[in-house]
């Protein structure tokens, strides 16, 4: 990915996109990347992401509107998220 951040100067957005669209067409993420991911414990909503701070907002705003608990994972660490 240094390649693409370095010589091409794509943007996160950009790499977060190649990411993703890697894994979905390979199963894999390229060059060790490691999303994080927020899994619902009450329904099937979730969502994977590169950057911390969009899936802590996303697990923030699900447990808000929906009262559900969200774990949070990233690597081999796991965090619940609460609703207030």
């Amino acid at each position: 990915m240094a390649y693409e951040l370095d010589e091409l100067g794509l943007g996160n957005g950009a790499l977060e996109a190649f990411a993703i669209d890697h894994r979905e067409h390979t199963g894999d993420y390229p060059d060790g990347v490691t999303p994080w991911v927020a899994d619902c414990r009450h329904c099937p909503d979730g969502v994977e992401r590169i950057d911390e701070t969009a899936v802590r907002r996303w697990a923030r705003t699900h447990t808000r509107h929906t009262n559900h608990e969200v774990d949070l994972s990233y690597d081999s660490e796991t965090e619940r998220v609460t609703p207030e």
